[in-house]
This record gives structure tokens, C-alpha cells and sequence, in this order.
């Protein structure tokens, strides 16, 4: 039976999120997450997309991306594919990295980005990782609050979905991910 498709539309924007398979490491060091990056980077580049968050865990990635062209699955699989193949060669490794094909969900308001955009902010401080979202070096939320970040994050684009809260939308982004979410809206 043929796989569904995934929902692909031009300026759409999602949370795309990718586990280890078998819940294995998919990175194994800074080095790791550096190419990971890397080819991030490239594939925003040529892609055109929007690269608003992201964040490197353990075993996992988050991605929150807007897509201009209806191009999500061709990147998702250059970048994976690209990525898995150096991994396994670095590493002497075989086989599959990655559990299966990516996830993706549709962002469709202010609301759904708001939870999205705190959910990866916090994910390191709920694993453990990191006592604050800033110390995890491997996300995009130092950047999004002021620190220098990759240029190919669009931290801007981010911050536009904050300002229907009214005030700074800097500091609207950063409250709700010092606070936690849990499903409400913010202040």
C-alpha cells in the first residue's frame, strides 16, 4: 500500500520533526549537530525557504518552517537523506537513521504558532538538557531574543506572528517560552 502524501502548499508553515530510529542518537557530538546545520542551511537556501525555528536534541529534531514553493517533501529528503549518508560514513555506520519519513504538521493560525514555537523553545529544558531555553546552544532561541544566529534564520518572520499580542514582539516570544504555554494563550 503507497504511503500518503504529505500535505505540501506554497507558503505554508510547519513543524516538521524527525526521531532517531529505534530512538538512536542522531547525533553524536557538536560535530553532528554542525552538519546538521550546514545542510540546513544549504537546503533553506535553495529551497527558499524560511527557516523560523529550530532545535537539535539527542535523538530528535524540530524544525518550524515556512515553505514559499509547495517544495517541504524534496527538501525534508535532501537534507535527511544527505545527512544520514554522512552520519553513517563518519560513524561506520549502516542503515536507517532515522525512524521513518519525517513528520509534518500544518501551522494554520497565531494560536497553533505560538504552542509550536514554545514547545521547541522549551524542549531541552523538559528533557533535561538545559536548565534555561538560552544555555541549549544547539535552538534557535538565543538567536530569536537578541544573540547572534545563523543568517539563514528568520527570526523576524517568527517574532511577526507575536505581534497581535501588542508591545514588543521580542519580549511577547520570549514570556510565553519562560512561562510555558500549556495550551493557553498568552497575556
Amino acid at each position: 500500500m503507497a504511503r500518503k502524501p504529505r500535505e505540501e502548499v506554497a507558503d505554508g508553515i510547519f513543524h516538521v520533526f524527525a526521531r532517531g530510529a529505534a530512538q538512536q542518537a542522531i547525533f553524536l557530538g557538536d560535530a553532528d549537530r554542525l552538519r546538521y546545520l550546514a545542510g540546513l542551511g544549504r537546503v533553506v537556501g535553495r529551497r527558499e525557504w524560511n527557516c523560523l525555528s529550530y532545535c537539535l536534541m539527542d535523538n530528535h529534531v524540530h524544525l518550524l518552517l515556512k515553505t514559499p514553493n509547495a517544495n517541504l517533501g524534496e527538501g525534508m529528503h535532501g537534507l535527511h537523506g544527505d545527512y544520514a549518508q554522512i552520519f553513517n560514513r563518519r560513524h561506520g555506520r549502516r542503515g536507517h537513521l532515522f525512524q521513518s519519513r519525517y513528520g509534518a504538521v500544518r501551522v494554520r493560525d497565531d494560536v497553533q504558532m505560538w504552542t509550536v514555537a514554545a514547545y521547541i523553545a522549551r524542549n531541552p529544558c523538559q528533557a533535561g538538557l538545559a536548565e534555561r531555553p538560552e544555555d541549549w546552544r544547539w535552538s534557535s532561541f538565543a538567536a530569536t531574543i537578541g544573540a547572534p544566529g545563523p543568517a539563514w534564520l528568520d527570526t523576524a518572520h517568527l517574532l511577526e506572528h507575536f505581534n497581535a499580542l501588542g508591545g514588543d514582539p521580542r519580549h511577547q516570544y520570549e514570556d510565553l517560552v519562560r512561562r510555558g504555554m500549556h495550551g493557553a494563550a498568552p497575556r
